[in-house]
């Protein structure tokens, strides 16, 4: 019987996977001394007359591939999956690990010591409160860099984030409604600066009058992640009654919670909800109901 071996370069060492269409570049923001690995998903369709639908995600890391692959497959059949193609941009940092603790300075906005949370392994906290900076960083560098290399359509641009993450979504949301038109916020961290959330929320319907584009905003959560002290559930859902009232308005709101899921494995089953919702053929409304 013929022995089987695996294929390997010259070197021995076993070749690499790599999803294809993907590229990783490295980038820094102009106004902070902070460097990016940047991670491209582009389909291996022409682009819409528009251009591409693009989705801007946060902890590459950790998602970059599920999302990717999950595009990849679902867009082939938009017809069936109710997605569309896409270009996929992930924002992570330089590591091997799933998350980088830089994450906490970039998705944080300024809070009183006194009022953070309690960290569950009773250390301090990382470097946080940089969230302005970050946002300038997508806005200033890493939009027109994409939009220049890539056929963008910029009247559909998702943020996408988990935890802090997402509560990093949420605050582009109410202090610059107009960069994207869809938010997913998933298992998002309002606990960590709630007043901040809940005093900007109130201001919403005001800003949101400047804008004469519909935002759709997508709140999710695992069903295991309710009996966690920092009511991720509670909150997303209250965040999302708030929103809901404002559907005249063009405001358009959505809360998931999946049943079974943790505050980590809720991750796969939150990308595909994701992408129905933001990628719809349609538009990302008409993957409500």
């Amino acid at each position: 019987m013929k022995k089987q071996t695996t294929d390997r370069t010259k070197g021995g060492t076993p070749n690499a996977y790599t999803i294809p269409g993907t590229e990783v570049r490295m980038m820094s923001s102009r106004i902070e001394n902070r460097t990016y690995h940047i991670f491209i998903s582009k389909p291996n369709t022409p682009p819409p007359p528009a251009g591409y639908p693009v989705i801007y995600l946060l902890d590459a890391n950790s998602v970059f591939g599920t999302m990717t692959e999950a595009v990849r497959i679902q867009g082939r059949r938009p017809e069936k999956t109710g997605v569309i193609p896409a270009v996929i941009v992930g924002i992570g940092y330089e590591t091997a690990e799933p998350f980088s603790s830089a994450r906490h300075r970039d998705f944080t906005m300024p809070t009183a010591h006194s009022k953070l949370p309690e960290r569950p392994d009773g250390k301090e906290w990382p470097e946080h409160g940089g969230a302005e900076s970050f946002i300038r960083f997508i806005e200033e560098d890493l939009k027109p860099e994409i939009e220049r290399d890539y056929q963008i359509d910029k009247n559909r641009q998702t943020i996408f984030g988990h935890s802090l993450g997402g509560l990093f979504a949420l605050q582009v949301l109410f202090t610059k409604p107009e960069a994207f038109q869809t938010y997913i916020a998933g298992s998002p961290s309002i606990h960590w600066n709630k007043p901040f959330i809940l005093e900007k929320s109130d201001h919403f319907a005001s800003l949101t009058k400047k804008n004469n584009q519909p935002i759709n905003i997508l709140l999710a959560a695992g069903e295991l992640e309710q009996h966690h002290k920092s009511r991720m559930n509670d909150n997303a859902r209250e965040l999302y009654e708030r929103l809901a009232v404002l559907s005249e308005q063009g405001i358009r709101a959505e809360f998931c919670e999946f049943s079974g899921e943790g505050h980590i494995s809720v991750l796969p089953v939150l990308v595909s909800r994701a992408l129905r919702f933001a990628l719809h053929p349609e538009g990302p409304h008409l993957s409500m109901g």
